[in-house]
């Protein structure tokens, strides 16, 4: 293959910088992926060995113009891994993984280069923050470690990333494996006819001759719990989803012991201190402190629901059946079930007249269909955004279907970032797990999920920094969730809501009776919320603040023992081997980053009730104030500039019913 038909070899001449995804084959990664970590440890060479004196141009500007062909098949590779895993690319993440390991420790790890770092005098606040950034990056690196100590850092760091990808890996194929196949539609009573329409359709796009196939959901709730009357199914499909990741047991352990290694070679006593150092939260202790307070007075909500469930079920209450009586107390208390709201919650309508109508709304946004421009799979839909004067914004990616070859879950993306440095408008890609149907009607989780979601690619379109380090969602991981929750509370805004809500067959608005109905019942059921959360929070922190040994399956009961929320009908969220968040993803001793932002978000909710709500200014300065700024700027700075104040945790405990 000629190197010059490689489209990632150089800078894309579509729009924003697309990636000409038509254009790129399975066989085009491993040979830019060598020859962009070659180009970019050339490129850190000439800087370190740099004759003349360091300055932040010839240092720190340089380090942010380095590496742009490996930056380039890298976002577009490990996107595709995520979205659209092909048994080649799985290969090829698998050799690629450990590889990109040993690069960036070549970077990090370079004495001459961390020297010139060291000796850079900024010039004003933003290059101070950014040559800050660099060397904290550095130093937790473990720049500063004596040579013995750097060897065994690198041979930890590629043996962690190995196994997060081999976690990735089992943990897809387990999750497709484990699809229930159901042969009698009569055990499919309880479901809406389009979505056991859509399980039809599921089972023969996998292959079955007949049938019907429940697939599987990341989290351990699988949404049809709420919906069937047959029992047996209920069971069969919560067992078929806790049962999943056997064979990453050992696995787990292997990462937990590695991370602990590590961390105490860089000076941690432990995983979670060496991440806590790092972000806004600030120390364990602060971590420890807030879940603590949030335990007692959540347990006891759940405990309470529970008694109330088995008052109408008869019997004792199993983890399948919770949804099921919850739905059946949600109806009879407020008169409400999903399958009749379902109607008002047509894909097309949630996504254009609520996500984009309540970003023209509050931020002046419009969006136009590129038709013309190609994304990476048949599924995805391309917009062009644009501010109110016209000016163009960003490109806004929407994949939105399940499939077979996506993780499951749902998060955003960013395919090219937005930097004054090199002239790049944001391009960023938001991806769901929705099953598709004809119409696609969705629960209002996931509804909600759509709006969480367009917060991230907010953050990312409204990037307005000079250096790509810094851009977008580039903050601390306890706050990258704070935009993104804050954008859920326009699913529920009395305007938006209305333009969106409307029956996909006749058009008429959700009746006003079953909208009230709907948004009373939100305060339903927040003590299982908050258990199931919490679980999989303290699931997290024990993992990696006191694993010593042993098999997962009995540290994980006695985890969720000690912190006091062994509550058998409420199962974490995750349970640890298929917990992605902290095996593959980035969250490890992070996963309490999602009640965390959620303090700076419902006091931020409370600001936009306080100032009107929906209106242009209120836009304006949450766009100006904090979501332009990525991370170019501390992060609670921003939000201190934004609010006005510290944040306050009073708004989350009364949202939560827990004060």
């Amino acid at each position: 293959m000629s190197q010059t038909a490689n489209p990632f070899l150089s800078p894309s001449s579509l729009p924003y910088q697309l990636p000409p995804f038509q254009e790129i084959r399975e066989e085009h990664y491993v040979p830019a992926f060598e020859q962009g970590m070659a180009e970019h440890l050339a490129e850190i060479a000439a800087i370190a060995d740099n004759s003349e004196p360091p300055t932040f141009e010839n240092t720190i500007e340089a380090l942010e113009r380095s590496g742009r062909l490996l930056d380039r098949v890298s976002t577009v590779f490990f996107n595709q891994a995520s979205s659209d895993a092909t048994p080649g690319v799985q290969e090829i993440e698998k050799d690629i993984t450990p590889k990109l390991s040993t690069h960036g420790d070549a970077i990090h790890l370079n004495p001459r280069l961390f020297a010139r770092i060291r000796a850079v005098q900024a010039a004003d606040g933003e290059q101070q923050w950014l040559l800050d950034r660099y060397l904290t990056d550095f130093i937790r690196a473990g720049a500063e470690l004596g040579e013995e100590e750097q060897a065994r850092l690198r041979e930890l760091n590629e043996e962690l990333s190995t196994l997060a990808t081999t976690f990735h890996q089992n943990l897809l194929a387990d999750t497709n494996a484990r699809a229930v196949a159901v042969e009698d539609v009569a055990e499919l009573d309880g479901l809406s006819p389009d979505a056991v329409q859509g399980l039809q359709e599921t089972a023969k796009e996998r292959g079955l001759d007949a049938g019907y196939l429940v697939t599987l959901t990341l989290p351990t709730r699988q949404p049809a719990l709420a919906e069937l009357t047959h029992r047996e199914l209920r069971e069969r499909i919560h067992k078929a989803s806790v049962g999943r990741g056997a064979d990453n047991a050992e696995l787990i352990t292997r990462i937990a012991t590695l991370r602990e290694e590590r961390a105490k070679l860089l000076g941690y006593a432990n995983h979670a201190e060496y991440v806590l150092a790092d972000q806004t939260a600030g120390s364990t202790q602060a971590v420890t402190e807030m879940l603590g307070r949030l335990v007692p007075p959540a347990v006891a909500n759940a405990r309470k629901e529970q008694s109330d469930l088995e008052e109408i079920a008869g019997h004792p209450i199993q983890p399948w059946d919770w949804e099921f009586y919850a739905g059946k107390v949600r109806k009879a208390r407020y008169d409400i079930d999903s399958s009749r709201m379902r109607p008002y919650f047509e894909l097309n309508s949630v996504l254009e007249r609520g996500v984009f109508y309540a970003a023209q709304r509050l931020y002046g946004l419009t969006f136009r269909e590129r038709a013309d421009l190609q994304g990476y799979h048949s599924d995805v839909r391309v917009f062009e955004v644009f501010n109110e004067d016209g000016s163009p914004l960003g490109l806004f990616l929407g994949d939105f279907f399940a499939r077979a070859a996506k993780r499951g879950g749902a998060w955003m993306n960013s395919l090219v970032k937005q930097s004054d440095l090199d002239g790049t408008r944001p391009v960023v890609v938001n991806n769901l797990n929705i099953v598709k149907g004809e119409p696609t009607l969705l629960t209002f989780d996931e509804v909600n999920t759509m709006f969480h979601e367009f917060g991230h690619a907010l953050h990312g379109l409204f990037s307005d920094v000079r250096y790509p380090r810094v851009s977008g969602t580039a903050v601390p991981r306890d706050f990258v969730e704070y935009p993104s929750q804050v954008n859920e509370m326009w699913a529920t805004d009395p305007e938006i809501l209305a333009n969106y809500a409307k029956h996909y067959e006749t058009g008429e608005p959700m009746p006003q009776e079953l909208v009230d109905r709907m948004l009373e019942s939100q305060k339903f059921n927040q003590g299982f919320a908050s258990v199931e959360y919490l679980a999989a929070t303290l699931l997290d922190w024990a993992w990696h603040t006191s694993y010593t040994g042993g098999d997962a399956e009995t540290f994980e009961a006695e985890a969720l023992r000690n912190a006091g929320v062994d509550l058998p009908a409420v199962p974490p969220r995750y349970r640890s081997t298929y917990f992605a968040h902290i095996w593959s993803s980035g969250y490890s001793a992070g996963y309490y980053s999602y009640i965390w932002s959620e303090v700076l978000d419902a006091d931020t909710v409370e600001w936009f009730k306080e100032n009107g709500g929906l209106r242009r200014e209120n836009g304006d300065r949450f766009r100006q104030r904090l979501l332009s700024k990525g991370g170019s700027m501390e992060a609670l700075t921003a939000f201190r500039d934004f609010r006005g104040r510290d944040p306050q945790i009073e708004p989350l405990l009364a949202r939560r019913g827990l004060l």
